[in-house]
């Protein structure tokens, strides 16, 4: 070759400036006669095969030359100076992308006979491999300093752009040509840092890596699953599988080095940063939508991939736009990527007790959601996982192997453990948190909060307990008016009265006086065995009398409805003092109590429970309380108690009033009907059994198997056990129900399936609850379409029949408005298409 007669600083000027133009003006030729020629290859047409393979051999022997070129320049000792072979670099590179384009292209190109010419295709290939490598070794010669001019900056960051470029041509066609490709982005990205990183495409550059990334991991789940289907653990699968799983590693190394370098400039990327999580997640176990692997692939992606992969969001933790992307409130991440968010979620919280206080100030104060409120919003997404439930691996004690819990069980402990670390200054931000959670209309998140909470009170100090308590109970007291929420609140002042100490449940006592009615809304909440037995006797005996006191001044007075709610109140009172310290109630006590219930019942009618929703909560109250004194029930207090009953059970009663009664008839097993009262209430009793075991509703019917199992158990009645199963399917119930044996068998996969679908509702529902429903991707999931059963014909009917004779009693009380005669000669109407349709 003459190349070695011509001095290194000559090269560019005397001889690449020059040749290379031209040599890729006869390379495009070639591609192109290639590409023509191409077209009309057959077997039979001997005189074109032999053409189209002189053009490849051609073509391989200009990249032979080429390489011998680049070769050349990398024998010279020392660095190369850029400007003394500007040209080549591009031109390689351009020689380089277009040859493998044709490789990658050449199923299509060939139309199906590359066997005339596929070891001349392979040859080119193999030689532009060579080439490229040649020309990376020399770049990898090429030195820059600060004092390197504009045009070698912008000539090196176009080399890097152009072998980008090539990535995406070869991401699939070699595992190694592929990793060396990048490894030399990288590598030439950071060894001039300071010169390129203003100039380098940082989201192109980002959004490559994460592509390939997400690429080789779908590929490395593909092959695990086929292993799987084909139960073919070895061979050739299981090599390529190996091989994948370290080209994922390769990747999330190559990630986390970059990321490191390039921060600064990720600004406007951090979008792709967590897809690249969340996409992972969502199809890597335990999610719902993640192919069927074996245990062994799945810890050897957790244990090559994941692990490599976990250092990269530490660097993103102390990046603010990183946190917003994270935290933002409105990402509308479709259903599998609902689980995945918590996990990130979770995945943070663990790393950010050992980042500096300024790191968790800013994940803790967040900008649209705090860390704390997007956990739980984000937890409250994971529906279907937590119906099913998912389980995830946490080792219980230190230096014990993980073992699978619940995905509730794994966010409660990763929670308390990062409210144990929380910084004092960010508690503000944690305490909203957790009162909005409680506040929720999602119960499992309330019941999260709850828990949390909780653990806060055990783990703080004795006066965070007791200042948390009293906010509660201020709370509550405040609230205008029953809701889910004041119920919710409830519950946690219930748990929380159990965490204060001696003394400040004394000091509560008498801040909320139990005497005053003002402070009956607080205590109807609060378990009494929470408090010492002195306190605890003291206060069931004054809320006892603040009760009767209240239930008197009503039954004494009119009567009217709008002044039922504190009456409620006080009957909710009585009841926590006989459910929690009955014992310690003496007996007179008790009578006054039980005379009260008695005069209730004197004027309680059934249409009118039905249309009064308070009407329903006082029902409800006064047969819980009559559970407490059932063995001290007269014959005919029990028998207006199953007339009351068994009249508005005709009227179909909502879901609360079918439960109550389910308990009322539980507690009936204890006692023995008076002889007087047993022809009237035995087939009542029989009748209500019936009816609620044989309910539509799921939770009504289970909550009747579970009353009329212990019923049947302790009743001296036992003639009435038989008359309550009035058909073979019911008796088979309970026997299936005594039995513990499930009557449907449903597989892994169809339940998981059923989650999926569930999830749907759910999160329509819940964005229809907090005023965000917008249009979705995909339509709700329709169910399946039973024909209706004989009771709900009857309960239907019923309802009709109780909504006539509710219309009666409004029409015997006064004037009816105007419009009411046109409404009922429309429904006439409907009542008569009705019955045609069923004749």
């Amino acid at each position: 070759m003459f190349l070695p007669h011509i001095s290194l600083a000559d090269l560019e000027q005397t001889f690449f400036s020059k040749v290379l133009p031209k040599t890729l003006q006869l390379f495009d030729n070639l591609m192109y006669e290639l590409s023509s020629e191409a077209k009309g290859l057959t077997s039979q047409n001997t005189e074109l095969c032999s053409t189209v393979r002189n053009l490849l051999q051609t073509m391989v022997q200009l990249l032979e030359t080429l390489t011998g070129c680049v070769r050349y320049v990398c024998t010279l000792q020392g660095c190369v100076p850029l400007e003394s072979i500007r040209t080549l670099p591009s031109s390689v590179l351009y020689v380089i992308k277009n040859t493998f384009t044709h490789c990658k292209d050449s199923e299509s190109v060939y139309c199906g006979h590359l066997h005339l010419i596929s070891d001349l295709l392979q040859a080119m290939f193999k030689e532009t491999y060579s080439l490229q490598k040649q020309l990376m070794e020399l770049l990898d010669m090429i030195a820059m300093d600060s004092a390197s001019t504009e045009e070698n900056i912008t000539d090196m960051v176009s080399v890097i752009h152009t072998v980008l470029e090539i990535c995406s041509v070869i991401s699939n066609m070699d595992h190694a040509l592929h990793a060396n490709t990048w490894k030399f982005i990288i590598k030439q990205s950071l060894k001039h840092h300071s010169l390129l990183r203003c100039h380098l495409k940082h989201p192109d550059i980002l959004g490559g890596l994460c592509k390939d990334t997400l690429f080789s991991f779908h590929s490395c789940l593909q092959l695990a699953e086929q292993m799987k289907i084909s139960q073919i653990q070895e061979g050739t699968d299981l090599r390529l599988f190996q091989k994948t799983v370290k080209l994922c590693r390769f990747f999330a190394n190559s990630l986390v080095h970059y990321t490191k370098e390039f921060l600064s400039f990720f600004s406007d990327s951090c979008s792709q940063l967590h897809q690249l999580f969340l996409q992972i997640y969502s199809k890597f176990p335990p999610s719902l939508y993640a192919p069927d692997i074996s245990e062994v692939h799945r810890d050897e992606i957790s244990r090559v991939f994941l692990v490599a992969l976990d250092p990269l969001i530490n660097q993103l933790l102390p990046f603010s736009p990183f946190m917003e992307q994270v935290l933002n409130k409105k990402l509308g991440l479709p259903p599998e990527q609902q689980l995945p968010q918590c996990l990130i979620l979770i995945t943070i919280m663990d790393k950010l007790s050992s980042q500096p206080e300024e790191v968790q100030t800013l994940w803790n104060t967040g900008k649209s959601l705090s860390l704390f409120s997007a956990l739980f919003f984000s937890f409250q997404q994971c529906s279907g996982e937590l119906s099913l439930p998912v389980c995830l691996p946490e080792a219980t004690s230190t230096g014990q192997p993980a073992v699978p819990i619940t995905l509730y069980h794994y966010v409660c402990v990763h929670l308390c453990s990062f409210i144990a670390s929380t910084l004092p200054s960010n508690f503000p931000q944690l305490e909203y948190a957790l009162l909005d959670a409680v506040l929720s209309s999602s119960m499992i998140t309330s019941l999260l909060a709850m828990d949390s909470w909780c653990f806060l009170a055990r783990y703080g100090t004795a006066e965070l307990c007791a200042h948390h308590v009293v906010v509660i109970a201020h709370l509550i007291k405040s609230w205008p008016s029953d809701c889910y929420q004041v119920s919710a609140l409830g519950v946690l002042l219930r748990r929380m009265l159990f965490l204060m100490a001696p003394d400040h449940q004394a000091k509560f006592a008498h801040k909320f006086l139990p005497e005053e009615e003002e402070n009956l809304a607080v205590w109807q909440h609060i378990s009494l065995k929470a408090l010492s037995p002195d306190l605890r006797k003291r206060v069931a005996c004054q809320l006892c009398v603040a009760g009767l006191a209240q239930c008197g001044q009503w039954l004494n007075s009119r009567r009217t409805l709008g002044e039922l709610r504190p009456v409620n109140t006080a009957l909710s009172v009585l009841l926590a003092a006989c459910n929690f310290a009955g014992d310690t109630l003496e007996a007179e006590l008790q009578a006054s109590i039980l005379g009260v219930l008695g005069q209730f019942w004197t004027f309680l009618q059934a249409k009118q429970v039905l249309d009064e929703p308070c009407l329903q909560q006082t029902l409800c109250l006064l047969l819980h309380l009559l559970e407490f004194f059932i063995q001290a029930l007269d014959a005919q207090l029990i028998t207006q108690v199953f007339a009351l009953q068994s009249s508005l059970f005709q009227l179909n009663p909502p879901d609360h009033v079918r439960l109550a009664m389910a308990d009322f008839l539980s507690s009936m097993g204890k006692v023995f009907i008076p002889q007087e009262a047993q022809r009237q209430v035995v087939p009542q009793l029989s009748c209500l059994f019936a009816s609620l075991l044989a309910d539509q509703t799921w939770l009504v019917y289970q909550h009747a198997l579970e009353a009329f199992t212990h019923f049947a158990e302790e009743t001296s009645h036992e003639d009435v056990v038989p008359q309550c199963l009035n058909s073979e399917e019911t008796k088979n119930k309970i026997v299936s129900f005594l039995a513990k044996r499930r009557q449907v068998e449903e597989t892994t996969e169809a339940r998981t399936e059923r989650m999926k679908q569930e999830r749907i509702t759910c999160s329509a529902q819940f964005m229809k609850t907090t005023g965000e429903l917008e249009s979705i991707g995909e339509p709700l999931a329709k169910r399946a379409c039973h024909p209706p059963s004989e009771e709900q014909y009857r309960a239907a009917v019923g309802t009709m029949e109780g909504a006539v004779e509710a219309v009666k009693l409004l029409l015997g009380k006064g004037s009816p408005p105007a419009w009411l005669a046109v409404k009922l000669e429309a429904l006439h109407t409907a009542i008569a298409n009705l019955r045609d349709s069923v004749r």
